[in-house]
């Protein structure tokens, strides 16, 4: 509806000074004060003429009455003035002649907003905190900020993912010790991360009721801090078995990274920063920590380092930024992380401000709501986690049942049952509002009725059936729209670009997910009330092939930004 948003506002101008000679209004201003009826049979766009009222010292209902008088736009077929607004209906040789035949020459660049040259734009999303394995609660930055870097690339920025891993801190200290107390090796690396959970979860347990193995966990913290050879052997072992299972994931989510920096990376490189902060008279001592005083922007003080020397987190975030900004020149640096972490990035945030460097008003940080298992708060250290990996074994085993019932002969059975299962938690968790929390319910996640996964990509797999049955599409023949939902389905295929932009703009790939619910209830809306190669007028069945054609060009774009694949057949 851009496209036609910005004619309409060309003849809103032309309109206004023929109707009210003298005033003035862009073109630009104009499109932005549209708006989509509440029902469809008011119009297809609004132009609200309330904010007019004071500049043309008239009514809002006479500006409109005017205004529709002398309102000439070829893409709309018909206007009317009700109440305060001027109500426009798009016309049928607008929707076939430009939108149709600009999505099947555009092809998979339909929809893009071009909102940059290439500048970079850095996005550090995943990072998990090696020796623990995937959760549900890894899904959400996982999958929202990868979504974002593809939403981003969608839209002409060069990209780069950074798995920024949580391979440097405490949780290496208990879990080294750990691993001296009852760890075997043999049985850690036939276990892999399972067997160092059950590590992590002993020692957790054990320490309340063990305080010497604190100690001991800060002791081996400090020697990696000072390069102790034995401790750092045993780190990196740790974070090699890890990343094996974290790969599988990856995988089976169509997720690469540019980058696996992990917090260990910038332990040479904290310093320097914090010598700056030294040298800016930032650094205070607070009861023998190093902390930034914060109080004047009402926030806790950020600390720095601690009593014994030991980086915190701030430390290396402030690090890893100054190093990003280095390497890459980003337009923007997006973390993607829960929300319980809203203060720790608005403290840092700050400090690099205060610190003078400018590209700090470039860092974005995209909070997500917490996650919760039938009410009950996630924690590694007791235990209490749905690991991904047995969550997609179980959407996939359920995928396979079906498949096994209704389509056997399936090719690719395995392939397929495994996009449509992963797709199936991935859309759910992309489903509603990024900053709100959610709590996790098994059956919810692996229903496959009503608005899920399963639904838009089987949704997908007709467009391609209908298109194998039909043996091709003629772009060439004339395009002849007979019943509404055809035009309805255009219309809504052209609301992609538009819902692309918002995504972009507000981070929230919920946005894309809602939208290709409606792009299905739209097309399957027309499937089944519109015949399509049973036809018998070859103009109105080449027409609905193309429009087959143009669904599954905006379907599969929109899925694949949200992290869907597209099997072609289900």
């Amino acid at each position: 509806m851009l496209k036609l948003k910005k004619l309409a506002a060309d003849a809103i101008v032309s309109a206004l000074s023929a109707a009210y000679p003298g005033a003035v209004l862009t073109a630009e201003d104009a499109a932005a004060m549209f708006e989509y009826p509440p029902d469809p049979s008011m119009g297809d766009i609004a132009f609200p003429c309330f904010k007019l009222s004071k500049m043309l010292r008239a009514a809002p209902p006479v500006i409109a009455s005017k205004l529709a008088e002398v309102y000439d736009c070829a893409a709309t077929e018909r206007v009317s003035a009700v109440g305060g607004y001027l109500n426009m209906f798009v016309s049928s040789e607008y929707l076939t002649g430009d939108l149709l035949a600009r999505i099947e020459n555009e092809g998979a660049s339909y929809g893009k907003p071009h909102l940059s040259d290439g500048q970079t734009v850095v996005l550090d999303y995943s990072s998990p905190n090696v020796a623990k394995p995937f959760h549900i609660g890894h899904l959400g930055t996982t999958v929202i900020g990868h979504s974002l870097k593809l939403l981003h690339e969608f839209a002409g920025y060069k990209c780069v993912g950074i798995n920024y891993l949580g391979d440097w801190g405490r949780q290496f200290g208990l879990l080294i010790v750990a691993y001296r107390r009852w760890g075997d090796r043999a049985k850690v690396e036939e276990g892999g991360a399972d067997e160092l959970v059950s590590l992590y979860v002993r020692v957790n347990n054990e320490m309340e009721n063990d305080p010497t193995i604190m100690e001991e966990a800060r002791d081996v913290c400090v020697k990696l801090e000072h390069g102790d050879k034995e401790c750092l052997e045993l780190w990196r072992w740790i974070i090699d078995i890890s990343l094996k299972e974290y790969e599988k994931t990856y995988k089976q989510l169509g997720i690469t990274f540019d980058s696996y920096r992990g917090e260990s990376y910038y332990t040479d490189k904290m310093p320097a920063e914090i010598e700056k902060l030294r040298k800016l008279d930032l650094l205070k001592i607070d009861d023998g920590a190093s902390i930034v005083d914060l109080s004047e922007y009402n926030m806790p003080p950020c600390l720095i380092l601690r009593r014994d020397g030991v980086s915190l987190y701030p430390t290396r975030d402030i690090a890893a930024a100054y190093d990003r900004a280095q390497t890459y020149n980003f337009e923007k640096c997006i973390y993607v992380t829960s929300s319980a972490q809203c203060l720790h990035f608005a403290q840092w945030f700050k400090v690099v401000e205060l610190m003078g460097y400018p590209w700090a008003k470039k860092l974005v940080h995209v909070p997500y709501g917490t996650v919760s298992i039938n009410g009950a708060k996630l924690a590694t250290r007791t235990g209490n986690v749905i690991l991904l990996k047995d969550l997609f074994n179980a959407a996939i085993e359920r995928v396979t049942e079906i498949i096994n019932e209704k389509n056997p002969n399936l090719p690719d059975k395995e392939a397929t049952a495994e996009a449509v299962g992963v797709g199936a938690i991935v859309f759910y968790y992309l489903s509603g509002s990024r900053i709100k929390d959610i709590n996790f319910v098994m059956e919810d996640a692996l229903s496959f009725d009503g608005n899920t996964g399963p639904y838009a990509q089987y949704t997908y797999a007709r467009t391609c059936s209908i298109l194998e049955k039909a043996g091709g599409v003629d772009t060439g023949a004339p395009a002849k729209l007979t019943a509404p939902e055809e035009a309805e389905l255009l219309k809504t295929l052209s609301l992609f670009e538009e819902r692309v932009r918002a995504a972009i703009n507000e981070y929230e790939p919920s946005v894309v997910t809602r939208y290709i619910l409606d792009v299905c209830a739209a097309f399957n809306r027309f499937y089944h009330d519109c015949p399509i190669l049973s036809v018998n007028d070859p103009d109105v069945r080449s027409t609905r092939i193309r429009l087959v054609a143009a669904t599954k060009t905006v379907l599969g774009s929109a899925l694949r930004l949200i992290c869907i694949k597209t099997p072609e057949k289900i």
